[in-house]
């Protein structure tokens, strides 16, 4: 499936959308803001495979993405700080995934930083060489997704309920979460599989 800015491909279990529009670099306007907020709402795990450059809203994607693999030759930045237009929406996701310092760093001088630098401040998960970027994209998401959908599913809108939260409110919030979910039939499945030494036959989404 494909729009004028968007590649929809689906492979087996995996959807990959690519953005292919090189000559405005990929960049998104603020109507994504709804689709970056949905990122994290879905219960499938997203995650955003960089190749070069990821700036203003294409950085704010890596960022909302719940995992991020690059390539050596990327790059990111929040450049409105460098011109009249402060770069306010990425700023919302780049500050929950770097930190104070760091995010006010990239926002106010609008520098780029490299991929390892985005790996060690944590905005990105790992950083391989361009041609192992789309193996490795592979082999972490298949790593995230293997398991219990349901659980996973719970487990990342837990996630981003109680990020925000006070500490001991997070925890009232994830205790009540952790009840209710011993009660998904796929969590009595893995504790008998587990007693038994078996593998778990967990239910697939439909």
């Amino acid at each position: 499936m494909s729009y004028e800015l968007i590649e929809l491909r689906y492979e087996g279990d995996f959807a990959t959308i690519t953005m292919n529009s090189p000559k405005r670099r990929n960049a998104l306007s603020s109507v994504c803001t709804t689709l970056m907020e949905t990122i994290q709402a879905i219960p499938q795990p997203v995650l955003a495979r960089v190749h070069a450059i990821a700036t203003a809203a294409g950085c704010q994607l890596v960022a909302t993405c719940d995992l991020a693999v690059a390539s050596t030759e990327a790059v990111f930045a929040t450049p409105g700080g460098k011109g009249g237009w402060f770069c306010t929406t990425p700023m919302v996701a780049v500050s929950r995934n770097i930190g104070r310092k760091r995010a006010l760093e990239m926002l106010l001088t609008g520098d780029t930083i490299h991929a390892h630098t985005a790996a060690d401040w944590g905005l990105i998960n790992r950083v391989v060489s361009p041609d192992q970027l789309v193996e490795e994209s592979q082999r972490l998401l298949e790593a995230a997704t293997r398991g219990s959908f349901i659980s996973k599913g719970m487990g990342k809108q837990a996630y981003y309920t109680q990020i925000d939260l006070p500490q001991h409110q997070a925890y009232a919030y994830a205790m009540e979460v952790m009840a209710a979910a011993s009660q998904v039939p796929d969590a009595q499945e893995g504790m008998h599989a587990f007693l038994e030494k078996r593998k778990a036959n967990f239910k697939q989404p439909s």
